[in-house]
């Protein structure tokens, strides 16, 4: 007589066991595979993104004119077609801006009686990338050589958008006799908030997460398939400016310049934070109505209670203000400058 009490449970348990032993050498194989294919998909994609970064380099013209420091060489930019008798405007990007003087096109159309010039920082736009500390130091020296390199008449306006704040705010304590006026495009304020010996060091190692996305390709096919991740808003630009925005992207994205300058913002902020403009210095600043709070316009305001020309105009929209409100912008530096600067123009 046949047990199936006992005899029963035992195959079934053998073919359970066996399936559980199975299963997690099949979920490692499934993982396997999908890391060999999706490290062949990586491999394929950076080796046609520097295909394609070399193609497209070779076949876009560069702008401006480099010229060079004692850490390399930076490109300068300057508007044709006004003689250069207009008082000199100098404008200074945003951090990661990959090509500021295509950024800053819209208002340098608008400042057509002016001579400006945007000086573009290493790592940014056509300037070289070297291993140079992004200090605030190293950079308003190095903006001071090149546009004594480049014959810009002094004094000059200084216009910084963003980050650039840090670098004016700088230089016109530094070289207070080269600069006729400041401009500040929604600047950073080193005083925003509170900077803590702590966050004053600079970070080094790790990845370069930023240059990695940037060379293996998937900036290219993410702004491929979303350009406005990396076009400007408005209607103020050609194609070709919008074209051109879009591939510098790719290039520039992540380099080890803006990264040094990126990982060294607190300490360049702790640098500046006591600093104030020179009393006799006039400073115009724009903000940015979607971006400041009150407390943020009070502090602007208070860091230029010395001063004794200044203004402050709030403008509707998001930080990058001359992408939208350039002839807006145009008017009212030409009326600050007449007013404030007339012996510079």
């Amino acid at each position: 007589m046949i047990n199936f009490q006992h005899s029963l449970p035992a195959p079934i348990m053998t073919a359970t066991a066996s399936s559980h032993a199975k299963s997690p050498r099949r979920r490692l194989r499934t993982v396997g595979f999908t890391a060999v294919i999706v490290a062949g998909l990586l491999l394929v994609s950076t080796f046609a993104n520097v295909a394609m970064n070399q193609a497209e380099r070779s076949a876009t013209a560069p702008y401006g004119q480099r010229v060079q420091t004692s850490h390399g060489a930076l490109n300068v930019v300057r508007a044709p077609g006004n003689g250069r008798t207009g008082q000199s405007i100098v404008l200074l990007s945003g951090l990661g801006t990959p090509a500021p003087a295509l950024d800053f096109a819209p208002l340098v159309r608008e400042l057509g009686d002016y001579d400006v010039v945007v000086v573009e920082g290493f790592g940014y736009g056509y300037s070289d990338q070297p291993p140079v500390e992004r200090t605030v130091e190293n950079i308003t020296s190095e903006l001071h050589e090149a546009l004594a390199n480049a014959d810009v008449p002094r004094p000059y306006v200084l216009a910084g958008h963003s980050i650039a704040g840090f670098y004016t705010l700088a230089y016109a304590n530094r070289y207070r006799n080269d600069v006729a006026a400041v401009i500040g495009i929604d600047p950073t304020v080193p005083a925003a908030r509170t900077i803590h010996a702590d966050e004053t060091g600079v970070p080094t190692g790790g990845i370069n997460w930023e240059g990695l996305i940037a060379t293996s390709g998937l900036l290219r096919w993410a702004t491929t398939l979303a350009p406005s991740l990396v076009e400007p808003d408005g209607t103020a630009y050609t194609s070709r400016e919008r074209d051109q925005m879009r591939k510098m992207a790719t290039w520039n994205f992540g380099n080890p310049s803006v990264l040094d300058e990126t990982n060294r913002i607190a300490d360049n902020a702790r640098k500046v934070q006591g600093m104030r403009y020179p009393d006799d210095v006039p400073v115009l600043t724009f903000v940015a109505s979607a971006k400041e709070t009150p407390a943020d316009l009070a502090l602007h305001e208070s860091r230029l209670q010395n001063v004794r020309k200044h203004e402050t105009v709030t403008l509707p929209g998001g930080h990058y203000l001359h992408w939208t409100h350039a002839p807006a912008m145009a008017s009212t530096i030409n009326a600050f400058l007449t007013t404030n600067t007339p012996g510079a123009r």
